[in-house]
């Protein structure tokens, strides 16, 4: 048999992708390293040699999915124009309706049992994303719409009390304090940038 000698990129990929599919289908605590080597048909060696453990494996697979994600926002972001505004309104109604290639690791991660990862996926995402936010916050300031003077972390604050505090797989809210979460927020958000009152209303119907 011809042995098959793969880039070390792309066999660090096929890995990535071998882990998040069977984190999928299995669960992480189900899933062991040798589960992935027998997927791809690879040395102990081999794995090992991309990843210490297993954890440092979910941190790529988690990496890999964040990076997907904020590559959309990214081309989002691009398309939005006009004022600080009418961008950020562009940026979150459309950031909440597309649809990741991701979506199915996506909502595994909602599930019971799967807390740990979805909180370590959530805290990497708003890592990458507060910086998107942050450059519509200094055109807003520059453009006398908001006062902060702490664009950067706004837009963290912000994005952690929309993605944690609104997130169903964390928190099991009722839908009356889901709404009651979402009608305070814009509110909230104006408050925190120094909009003015209610120019951040349409994040009602987002969230809600």
């Amino acid at each position: 048999m011809v042995r098959i000698v793969k880039k070390a990129g792309e066999r660090r990929e096929e890995i990535i992708a071998a882990a998040g599919e069977l984190f999928l289908v299995r669960g992480y605590d189900r899933t062991t390293m040798k589960h992935v080597m027998e997927r791809l048909q690879i040395a102990k060696g081999t794995i090992y040699h991309y990843f210490k453990s297993k954890e440092e494996l979910l941190d790529a697979v988690l990496d890999s999915i964040v990076a997907n994600l904020v590559k959309e926002m990214q081309a989002i972001a691009a398309e939005a124009q006009g004022d600080a505004l009418e961008r950020l309104r562009y940026l979150i109604i459309k950031s909440a309706t597309v649809d990741s290639h991701d979506q199915e690791m996506l909502d595994h991660l909602h599930q019971p049992g799967n807390t740990g990862m979805h909180l370590r996926l959530l805290a990497k995402l708003i890592i990458l994303q507060a910086p998107i936010y942050t450059e519509f916050i200094r055109q807003g300031c520059e453009e006398k719409l908001f006062t902060t003077e702490h664009p950067l972390e706004s837009a963290e604050f912000i994005l952690a009390a929309i993605q944690f505090l609104t997130d169903m797989g964390i928190y099991p809210w009722t839908p009356e304090q889901l709404t009651r979460r979402a009608l305070a927020l814009p509110a909230l958000v104006e408050a925190q940038l120094g909009a003015p009152k209610g120019s951040f209303g349409f994040m009602e119907v987002v969230i809600s």
